[in-house]
């Protein structure tokens, strides 16, 4: 059986003579509503009834019988109508709105206005390139869309940075550098006096607010996509959604027997199902030179390190040495380090070192024959974008992440 959930019940009342820039109010209501991907709208036209201004509207009554009462009824999730009251408000200037607490069940398939991000920081095309890093940096954010006015010019995100910016790091990693680099890299960006628009995607794609969940990973997957802007039926932003809140979504509503009619066919997999097989490793004893090697020729950016029968002992990660260095107090080595995982070509050579000096020895491992449920609630619990597989003797198998799991329910 499906479970109820709370909702909010909204009653609006008017006069169907009600006008809001030319239009009848009731229609420009449900139409705003429904432009902001809100569950549903319904209007009932009352036979007999009188407002605030005790004037008596009827049908009975031939010279009035054009402004007869109107009931405007939205049931939806207690922040979707707390967030759309004050629109109606806005617009009201005769009757009144009515609010009460209720639970529900809805029938309807999970849609992006479900999961989207609605607190959404903006920048404009001429914003300088170090603010939007800066911006990025303090906000915890990989990606920003770009107004100019109220339309869309784009978007910018973490790949435009390193790909068009010439920002030598990627933003997770950014995070991992001491406090004076971190900023200097900020202001090295400024120095190359660029603009948003010097780097941002265009033209930028994006989800209409009532695009189901499922669509989206689809279209998400076969894109490679990361992050999209939401936006209602006139264009104007609404939201931002990232892979992650729709693994989120889907990781969620496993949880509830009752939808999994709504999930794709994807989500019946195991994690062995969608795990990298060519996973790098080496041994505790190997030098650092081979790691870094070995890191910067996979996609994963990862080495596991495993024993002589490939138990895993722990793992390396490029901010591990980042944070490695840090720690040693050696702006040079670090800087030549950052230059050399931005750009393998340079080369680098360290003196001394082993894989144990760096490595994490905390990993987290699942079995291959996880869920995918479960496998989306080990990355999100965890905050993780990989985790690897191991057999019930801790050897590798492999490794999942977040674009092979989307791939695999998108099937």
């Amino acid at each position: 059986m499906h479970s109820f959930v709370s909702v909010k019940f909204m009653k609006i009342f008017l006069g169907e003579a009600a006008r809001y820039k030319g239009r009848p109010l009731h229609e420009a209501i449900v139409d705003e509503a429904r432009q902001r991907g809100l569950a549903g709208a319904t209007v009932s036209r009352g036979f007999m009834g009188f407002g605030a201004n005790s004037l008596v509207r009827t049908s009975k009554i031939l010279r009035l019988s054009e402004d007869l009462p109107i009931m405007v009824e939205i049931v939806d999730t207690p922040e979707r109508i707390d967030s759309f009251a004050p629109v109606v408000d806005a617009m009201l200037e005769d009757g009144s709105i009515v609010i009460s607490e209720a639970r529900a069940i809805f029938h309807l398939p999970l849609r992006i206005r479900d999961v989207m991000t609605a607190d959404v920081v903006t920048v404009t095309p001429e914003t300088p390139l170090a603010q939007v890093v800066e911006l990025l940096l303090r906000r915890e954010i990989k990606a920003v869309p770009v107004m100019d006015g109220k339309r869309i010019a784009g978007i910018i995100t973490g790949g435009d940075l390193l790909s068009r910016g010439g920002m030598p790091l990627s933003l997770d990693m950014q995070c991992a550098l001491p406090s004076a680099m971190r900023d200097e890299h900020v202001r090295c960006l400024d120095f190359q006096d660029l603009r948003t628009a010097d780097v941002m995607t265009r033209p930028v794609q994006t989800l209409n607010i009532k695009t189901k969940v499922s669509d989206a990973l689809q279209f998400m997957a076969k894109g490679g996509l990361k992050r999209l802007p939401v936006v209602a039926d006139d264009g104007s932003l609404m939201g931002i959604v990232s892979r992650a809140d729709v693994l989120t979504a889907m990781g969620r509503a496993s949880a509830v027997a009752g939808h999994l009619d709504v999930l794709p066919e994807g989500m019946r997999g195991f994690a062995r199902d969608v795990m990298y097989r060519n996973v790098p490793t080496a041994g505790g004893d190997t030098p650092l030179p081979d790691i870094l090697e070995r890191l910067v020729a996979s996609p994963l950016r990862r080495v596991v390190i495993v024993d002589g029968e490939g138990r895993i002992e722990g793992i390396v990660h490029d901010r591990d040495l980042l944070q490695h260095f840090a720690r040693q107090n050696a702006p040079g080595i670090l800087t030549r380090l950052i230059g050399f995982l931005s750009q393998p070509k340079l080369g680098f050579t360290i003196s001394g070192g082993t894989a144990r000096d760096v490595m994490a020895t905390r990993v987290i491992t699942i079995a291959p024959q996880l869920p995918l449920p479960d496998v989306i609630r080990t990355l999100l619990e965890h905050r993780i974008k990989r985790v690897a597989v191991a057999d019930e003797s801790g050897r590798l198998l492999g490794m999942v992440d977040r674009d092979t799991v989307l791939k695999g329910l998108a099937g």
